[in-house]
């Protein structure tokens, strides 16, 4: 039990600072760290509750106005897509699980990091409700809800405060709606509450001090760090899982 509660706190702490400085990212550090020793389906509620705090510490630190037009797209499909997630969660196993995670952080982190380059894309409505949709279902596999949208708003060359205030808006009502989820299909159990509040004191303080760092350090420079990081993680993951898938298939 100690071992656990290290890693949980530990980890907490590490993805908090991580979403403190860069705005999003505490599913995908969380996920990728946790996912070595934890359950899935443990794993999973852990790291949407800790998302979705962090997602109202943002809310009330660094204030963003509703941009109703550009939000609802995204909200609309991501109410879709959250279902999906949280009905598909139970019906992984671990290797599998482990597989997905690590192809999921090899593809999108790097195709993060070229985003700067990328061209930019003239998006439509329909567009931004099929990115709200990937984003909503990851996030119910997990809290990953704004890797998808944030890479689909850059593409379209959104400034920065459109930007936040989409993704921001966006993640925080889909991480509600993916909770709830959660706790209706019973995937939240009673003896999670402890680790729940173990999360969430253990990444407040470096979540508020990874916001006060971002004004004094290179944003880029940070950002291409952490998903660099999280692409090796990935790596990490499938080479863990693949062996494991491949005895299984090869067996059967």
């Amino acid at each position: 039990m100690d071992a656990l509660i290290l890693t949980v706190a530990g980890v907490a702490a590490l993805a908090g600072f991580v979403q403190g400085l860069s705005g999003f990212g505490f599913g995908l550090t969380a996920m990728s760290l946790w996912a070595w020793t934890l359950e899935p389906r443990l794993a999973a509620p852990l790291a949407v509750f800790g998302a979705l705090t962090g997602q109202v510490i943002a809310a009330v630190t660094v204030r963003r106005g509703f941009d109703w037009k550009r939000l609802l797209p995204f909200i609309a499909g991501g109410l879709a897509g959250v279902p999906l997630g949280v009905l598909l969660l139970p019906q992984l196993d671990i290797p599998l699980f482990k597989a997905l995670l690590g192809l999921m952080l090899v593809v999108t982190c790097p195709l993060m990091l070229l985003a700067p380059r990328l061209p930019r894309v003239r998006g439509t409505r329909t567009g931004d409700a099929l990115a709200g949709l990937a984003g909503g279902a990851m996030g119910g596999l997990g809290g990953f809800t704004g890797v998808v949208p944030t890479l689909w708003c850059t593409l379209r060359g959104f400034d920065k405060d459109l930007q936040r205030a989409v993704i921001q808006n966006f993640n925080l009502a889909m991480l509600v709606v993916a909770f709830c989820g959660y706790l209706a299909t019973g995937i939240v159990t009673p003896d999670m509450v402890p680790l729940f509040a173990l999360v969430a004191p253990a990444m407040l303080i470096p979540s508020l001090l990874g916001a006060r760092l971002y004004f004094a350090i290179s944003d880029t420079g940070f950002r291409n760090v952490v998903l660099g990081l999280l692409t090796l993680s990935g790596v990490a993951l499938l080479v863990a899982a693949l062996p494991l898938l491949w005895q299984r298939w090869a067996g059967g």
